[in-house]
């Protein structure tokens, strides 16, 4: 492995935190003595967070995520790239650590059935599946599982909005709905979301795409397109390797050249 590349380490836990302001600051101090950087999220839900630094670094960071039980592997995934994609440390302290903006979602008391990524491609191909990509829409736009739906939401709050017109449009609440996002956290909260609400054979994909893309050789792959990142990489292969498309600095959407 060549030392000189950046790893990259994306990972959530939900958890009950307490004195955040305190945790906010060790966090800061920790990072930035090993040259850190990246977005963290910190709420009493627990934490989400996409940083990158040396290979060395991250495991510094990693021994300190075990420290304050806030690692989790199965929601740990790493890659690795050339070129810094993050140009600064930014640690925040948020009401939940991804925005959903409904105490209904709540993954500590609810939640769908994982389904490992060695189990998703006979999950998806079955007629009778509703493949639901949570993500936006420009994230869905530049690459998805074959034959998925995207809600049409350019923000994950918009979510509520749309099971309710599912609802509205009297669907079987037991049809099997199997649905993904880029790392796992935002079906956490969209299949708790839809448990509450009486849908009963919710699956989601363990670890999202990006475990897909590490467990899932690419001539099995269900997977079209590239995934959308979000840092100064934009959108990462089947190989987890840095993709064909840039950011537009005017609207901030993936763009070919």
């Amino acid at each position: 492995m060549n030392k000189n590349l950046f790893k990259v380490a994306a990972f959530y836990k939900f958890t009950q935190l307490s004195s955040l302001s305190d945790l906010q600051g060790t966090i800061v101090q920790l990072l930035t003595k090993y040259k850190i950087k990246g977005t963290i999220l910190l709420a009493h839900e627990g934490i989400n967070g996409t940083v990158a630094g040396s290979l060395e670094s991250i495991e510094k960071f990693i021994d300190f995520l075990k420290i304050q039980d806030l690692f989790q592997v199965k929601n740990f995934k790493t890659s690795y790239c050339e070129k810094a994609p993050f140009p600064r440390l930014k640690v925040k302290l948020k009401n939940e650590i991804v925005s959903i903006g409904t105490d209904l979602a709540n993954p500590q008391k609810t939640l769908g059935t994982y389904i490992q990524p060695e189990e998703w491609n006979d999950l998806i191909v079955d007629d009778d599946v509703l493949v639901l990509d949570t993500r936006n829409i420009y994230e869905y736009s530049i690459g998805t599982f074959k034959d998925s739906i995207q809600p049409n939401t350019t923000n994950f709050r918009e979510f509520p909005k749309w099971v309710e017109g599912l609802e509205n449009s009297q669907i079987d609440k037991n049809k099997k709905i199997a649905m993904f996002c880029t790392g796992g956290i935002r079906c956490e909260k969209a299949s708790s979301l839809m448990n509450a609400k009486g849908f009963n054979n919710i699956f989601h994909l363990q670890g999202g795409i990006l475990n897909y893309f590490d467990k899932i050789d690419a001539e099995h792959s269900m997977w079209e397109g590239e995934c959308f990142v979000f840092d100064d990489r934009v959108a990462l292969n089947h190989n987890l390797e840095v993709g064909s498309y840039d950011m537009c600095h005017g609207c901030r959407m993936p763009i070919t050249e």
